[in-house]
């Protein structure tokens, strides 16, 4: 019986403690998705960005801090006058480690096209022949990986509009893409709740694309 007991009180023991770190984690992931709404600076970006950091420091198995931390960064590069390509090769580096962490995760491979989408963007004329194809890549897989995944549909959408655009052609194939998107993210936003900490962002994105379509 005592050992019984003993038993019983090192597994409530371990799962309290497991329970508290699992609560403190959530608490500060949230805290930190809060606190990228309000980025009006690349200081504040920073500031962000390093805060995931940390969490992922005291969470070295969790992807979700590294995954944050690389977004702020892709997002801080379009936004502000910052050095893109440092932004975006740090967020490639971010993402590649939290690849790690979590292989064949379909949000890390769309995070990681979205990134080289960006240095696309910085030079397309020199850099599109060589990197558009790399991009369009990630995002085949990263459908291919999870096909309930917005991110990695309105991403390919948005990439397909800029190449037919660059090359002058129709928009057709772009919009039938974002019109997926939407309603990938329509049924997204069905199992979101307080305590959702998975990506959701990019809902605008695929309505701008289809207001363009129009």
């Amino acid at each position: 019986m005592k050992i019984f007991n003993l038993i019983f009180a090192f597994v409530f023991i371990s799962f309290s403690a497991f329970s508290q770190s699992n609560g403190a984690f959530e608490t500060a992931i949230k805290s930190q998705i809060q606190a990228m709404q309000q980025i009006d600076s690349p200081e504040s970006a920073q500031e962000v960005s390093n805060s995931f950091l940390r969490i992922s420091e005291a969470e070295s198995g969790e992807w979700l801090p590294l995954y944050y931390a690389a977004l702020t960064k892709i997002e801080t590069a379009f936004r502000f006058d910052v050095d893109k390509d440092a932004y975006f090769d740090e967020a490639i580096d971010l993402v590649q480690k939290a690849k790690e962490v979590s292989p064949n995760n379909s949000e890390l491979t769309a995070l990681h096209g979205y990134a080289l989408m960006g240095k696309v963007s910085v030079d397309p004329v020199s850099r599109g022949q060589n990197l558009s194809p790399q991009v369009m890549q990630l995002y085949g897989t990263a459908i291919n990986q999870d096909r309930a995944n917005p991110r990695a549909v309105v991403l390919m959408a948005q990439m397909e509009l800029g190449m037919a655009e660059f090359f002058g052609q129709g928009p057709e194939k772009a919009c039938g893409m974002a019109r997926m998107a939407d309603e990938l993210f329509r049924k997204e936003s069905q199992k979101v709740d307080e305590n959702y900490l998975l990506p959701t962002w990019g809902a605008n994105t695929a309505k701008a694309l289809i207001e363009n379509c129009q």
